[in-house]
Formats: structure tokens, C-alpha cells, sequence
């Protein structure tokens, strides 16, 4: 049984035209490539050929992953958000309880599933050391997470909103 992926009304829609662009839109440009390639001749020593055809093996495997992961979708409504604590689909804005520089002491991170997220947009999966971490914390409540590095954040809930998303 697949995981269940879980992801926003934009979330989903973003997986859905991914989707269709693979499959209207890169198939035919790698199948251009690889006739373009065939006509070279030999394909034994063909490097355009070789590289057409992995091309076409990564887009198939990405159509592949992306149809399993729609089929196990469940998507949030983001009215029915508990605010309460923290969860997919919510904002957190954090006070990092070690950090005596002002302008890193104070963070805010939106929780989202692994598909959507974007750690350079402080988008975080559930499934990331600090997303997983977070989860189910309380306003006033502190988090201690330990990071791959061997380090430990300790995080203090400041503030629990629904993640506004722009489409």
C-alpha cells in the first residue's frame, strides 16, 4: 500500500498539470529526440541516442510516481485546519531559543507534505526533522529537535495561523 500524500487545493493542482505536461508535452519532445538520434546511425556508439533514451526512462518513471501519488491523495481543506496545534497546512512562527542574534531568533515556517515543500520558501515537510518535530506542538510550547548534524533546536510555539497559499 502506497503512503497517503497529502497536499493543498494548489498542491494538487500543481501535481496534476506536472502530469499532463509530461505526458503531452515532454514524451513527444523525447520521442522527437530519439528519432532525431536514430537517424545518426550506428546506436551502439550513439551518446544523443544513449542520452535520449535515459531521458525518456526518467520521464516515465516521474509520470509513473506521479500517477501512484495521485491515486493516494487526500487533500486539505484548509477551513477544517485546526489552528490549535500544529499540523500540515498550517504556519508557525517560531522563536529559535538559542539564538542570541535578533534577526535569526525569530522564524515562521509553513507545514506542508513532502511534495509541496520548499525549505527555501520556509515551505517544511511533516516529514522533515523540524516538520516532524513540530507537529502537534501548542502555542507556548517548546520543541526540541534533534537535526542529522547532532545538533538540538529548541523552538518555542509563538504563534499557530492556516498557511495562506498564492496560486
Amino acid at each position: 500500500m502506497a503512503k497517503e500524500v497529502v497536499v493543498t487545493q494548489q498542491g494538487l493542482k500543481a501535481l496534476e498539470d506536472e502530469l499532463e505536461h509530461l505526458k503531452i508535452v515532454r514524451r513527444k519532445e523525447v520521442a522527437e529526440k530519439i528519432k532525431v538520434a536514430r537517424g545518426y546511425g550506428d546506436l551502439s556508439e550513439n551518446a544523443e541516442y544513449d542520452a535520449a533514451k535515459d531521458e525518456q526512462g526518467e520521464i516515465e518513471a516521474r509520470i509513473a510516481d506521479l500517477e501512484v501519488m495521485l491515486k493516494h491523495v487526500r487533500v486539505l481543506d484548509s477551513e477544517e485546519l485546526d489552528t490549535n496545534s500544529v499540523t500540515v497546512g498550517t504556519t508557525v512562527a517560531l522563536e529559535d531559543l538559542d539564538e542570541e542574534d535578533e534577526e535569526d531568533k525569530f522564524i515562521t515556517y509553513s507545514i506542508s507534505g513532502a511534495t509541496e515543500a520548499n525549505p527555501d520558501n520556509n515551505i517544511i515537510s511533516d516529514e522533515s526533522p523540524v516538520g516532524s518535530g513540530l507537529l502537534g506542538k501548542a502555542v507556548g510550547d517548546v520543541a526540541e529537535i534533534l537535526l542529522p548534524t547532532g545538533h538540538t533546536l529548541r523552538l518555542k510555539v509563538r504563534e499557530i495561523t492556516r498557511t495562506q497559499h498564492h496560486a
